[in-house]
């Protein structure tokens, strides 16, 4: 699609105009469904996701800028608009699948869209923040939201569970993120990244404790977002107590934001310091990776499974961070590639989900081939390209993060990863198994009442096959994004104001 023509637009509100379109249709979400019944709420789902198209449409007229608006608070690049996108596209999917979920378990659906919306808007900032306060404002714009999405099944014990989990154990290491803020404000005197890169750039302050203690707090926080271990506790639980199209939001949007954060915080504006960290996440990343991998293959739930393989990944995607700035772009290639695949898998999960939890079993998932050989097949995708099978886009991704960290010279984080990806095969083809080689299960209502989700589920197999058979624009895509916001000079000190 071809970027708008600015030249009428007054170029500081420009980066802001897709969040100002998501933080009002959030209002008139609100506004208009708030006297409307819960089993209603089509209608508020249909609004929302054109709300949330429209953003997208306007999010293109960032691609190719280069600069700073609100005395650096925001930064334009071609970075911003990758995650914008992605963010955009995964909340998207999540209403494909809410449409008809919402209304069959009685969702607030006025409550249900606002919040994802206003979660959306939080993601949206963390994607183009241009300093830290701005990155923790949509960090916690994001989490309130989705605290509250993840306990809005109000009737399930298990979802309350989950939002009171995820909120005691959220808020602590908001502490953490926001106290190391202000540690590394106290070291260099300002929030700016551009800034703190600068003053980081001569030297002088790689052996400052104040700043090498706020970077340890603010890798803490990070590390929680992501779900990397030894902060990942609240994930199986709450993955399986929410709603599971909020399940797969969390798995998909909030991924996407923190790891827009991070990679912007540690791989551009911290790399004067890359030694002092890297050693720390090289441990952090063979513990994510073993650990998730490990525990799920004990699983007989397919949301716990998916929640520990979602552990894993994040993995995968902190050996690239460990790697550093030249896995950049395989780094954003592999987040949009694990987007895909996820929110693939939990429309399927959506598909054969009953009340009371039934059909969360994998041992529901006995003989689905032959009662619904296309949803099976999709499953079948899906959980290929997680294990990192080729042709899909998960085995291309794993493959460009795995080159870019030998290149760097991590051998034995690689061979780590190697082992952690043959060990994951086994729970992701005990699913294949059950669906191919046995009989039983739970029964699949018609999925031709079900539009909006057979949509979703297509879409995204369409997705995972395409730009793993097809890799090569994608990662053009993503390895210009990444270079915006790393390469050029002037994305931290041109200002775009007036």
């Amino acid at each position: 699609m071809t970027p708008f023509n600015v030249s009428a637009i007054n170029i500081v509100w420009l980066p802001i105009i897709p969040m100002i379109v998501v933080a009002v249709a959030a209002m008139v979400v609100l506004l208009v469904g708030i006297r409307m019944n819960e089993d209603d709420s089509e209608g508020l789902g249909w609004l929302t996701l054109a709300a949330l198209f429209a953003a997208t449409v306007l999010t293109f007229g960032i691609v190719g800028q280069s600069g700073v608006a609100f005395a650096g608070a925001i930064s334009i690049d071609s970075f911003a608009a990758y995650f914008e996108l992605a963010i955009l596209i995964a909340a998207m999917f999540t209403v494909l699948m809410s449409l008809d979920y919402a209304g069959e378990h009685h969702l607030p659906g006025a409550e249900y869209y606002s919040l994802l919306l206003f979660s959306v808007l939080g993601m949206m900032l963390m994607a183009t923040a241009g300093d830290l306060i701005i990155i923790f404002l949509g960090l916690e714009t994001m989490s309130l939201s989705v605290y509250v999405l993840a306990g809005i099944a109000r009737r399930d014990p298990r979802s309350n569970e989950a939002a009171i989990k995820y909120f005691l154990l959220g808020a602590f290491s908001t502490g953490f993120l926001l106290y190391g803020i202000a540690l590394v404000y106290g070291a260099t005197g300002t929030i700016k990244l551009g800034p703190i890169h600068n003053a980081l750039a001569s030297g002088a302050m790689a052996s400052n404790s104040m700043l090498l203690l706020g970077i340890g707090m603010m890798l803490i926080g990070f590390g929680f977002k992501v779900a990397a271990v030894p902060f990942h506790m609240w994930t199986p639980d709450v993955y399986e107590g929410a709603p599971t199209p909020v399940t797969a939001f969390m798995a998909v949007g909030v991924k996407l934001a923190a790891f827009a954060a991070f990679i912007r915080v540690f791989l551009v504006d911290l790399t004067p310091l890359t030694a002092q960290w890297s050693s720390v996440l090289w441990v952090i990343t063979a513990l994510t990776m073993t650990a998730g991998n490990l525990i799920a293959i004990s699983q007989t739930n397919i949301k716990r499974m998916l929640a520990y393989s979602a552990i894993a990944h994040a993995g995968y995607l902190l050996l690239g961070m460990t790697a550093g700035a030249s896995a950049g772009g395989a780094i954003l290639y592999y987040l949009v590639a694990y987007a895909f695949t996820n929110l693939g898998a939990f429309a399927v999960v959506i598909a054969l989900e009953r009340t009371g939890a039934v059909g969360n079993r994998i041992a529901d998932y006995r003989g689905l081939a032959t009662a619904h050989p296309m949803l099976a097949a999709a499953m079948a995708v899906f959980l290929l390209s997680l294990t990192g099978v080729p042709p899909m886009a998960g085995f291309v991704g794993k493959f460009y993060l795995f080159y870019a960290a030998l290149h760097q010279g991590y051998v034995g984080l690689v061979v780590i990863a190697v082992l952690n990806s043959v060990i994951s095969a086994y729970y992701y083809f005990s699913v294949l198994v059950a669906m191919y080689m046995q009989e039983g299960g739970v029964e699949v209502s018609r999925m031709s009442a079900r539009p909006a989700l057979v949509a979703a589920i297509g879409l995204a197999a369409i997705a995972t096959v395409l730009i793993g058979v097809y890799p090569q624009p994608y990662i053009a895509i993503a390895s210009n994004a990444f270079h915006s916001a790393s390469g050029a000079e002037g994305i931290h000190s041109a200002s775009l104001e007036p």
